[in-house]
């Protein structure tokens, strides 16, 4: 009778067993994905971290990795000192550009870097004649140490970017100051994006000239080091292209006002 009792009571105690042992269910609330997974439902945590893994993955995709070679360590290869030089050099010739050819600032030495086309050669306005400044409305140019080429000098005043009309009254070159019109200061701005589209072009002819120097000297060099020399030529070039846009927007500023 007793074993009766006992085997009616063994059930009873597993499942008493079972709920003790057993963790508490908690109430998980689902979701539905991000617009991005539109038929799929997950957990909050789990959606976010899917989110943001897309996310990260998607803003990494538009940007390379950069490249930092030391120059010592490739010299056999190529100068990158010497690629630096020769990018330098096309920005500061555009902002030389700049700074003589669009000013919109009057004064004697806005005409200096006119140059004169002469039988021997070509020589900037200001060695050729006397550049003064009669009054802030006309500058006036003394060719008496050269009277032979002051219609020369009349020539490459009116073919400059300036806009000017100058007359001729014997040695002396008369040049109004033109007036600064809003159609003026527009232009100059044109010719702005002009110079810095080919200190772009001066840009690529360097770095296509130092790519093809180290695709020369691949014999002896692994194909993943050239590989890195050419990413470090194309990532400077990329940089001083940035530069040359910063000049070109701050020289639009001063044109437009």
């Amino acid at each position: 009778m007793a074993l009766n009792h006992l085997s009616l009571l063994r059930p009873l105690l597993c499942q008493s067993l079972v709920r003790q042992l057993r963790p508490p269910l908690v109430a998980t609330s689902r979701v539905s994905a991000p617009p991005l997974y539109p038929n799929t439902t997950c957990l909050p945590a789990a959606c976010t971290r899917l989110y943001a893994t897309k996310k990260a993955k998607a803003k990494a995709k538009g940007q390379s990795a950069k490249v930092n070679i030391n120059a010592a360590l490739v010299e056999d290869i190529i100068s990158l000192d010497e690629v630096e030089r020769d990018m330098t050099a096309v920005l500061n010739a555009l902002q030389d550009e700049f700074t003589r050819n669009l000013s919109i600032r009057t004064s004697p030495g806005a005409l200096d870097h006119i140059m004169v086309a002469t039988e021997d050669g070509k020589f900037p306005l200001n060695q050729l004649g006397q550049v003064s400044m009669k009054s802030p409305q006309l500058i006036i140019v003394n060719m008496s140490s050269f009277p032979e080429v002051t219609s020369a000098a009349v020539h490459a005043l009116r073919e400059s970017s300036m806009n000017l009309n100058p007359e001729v009254d014997g040695m002396i070159i008369k040049v109004p100051v033109p007036k600064i019109t809003r159609e003026h200061r527009e232009n100059l701005a044109k010719v702005a994006k002009q110079l810095s589209n080919k200190g772009k072009d001066s840009l690529r002819k360097v770095r296509a000239n130092a790519v093809t120097q180290v695709r020369r000297m691949r014999e002896g060099h692994s194909e993943d080091t050239i590989r890195l020399v050419e990413k470090q030529i194309q990532q400077m070039a990329d940089n001083f292209a940035v530069d040359i846009d910063k000049q070109l927007a701050v020289k639009t500023k001063e044109l437009l006002g």
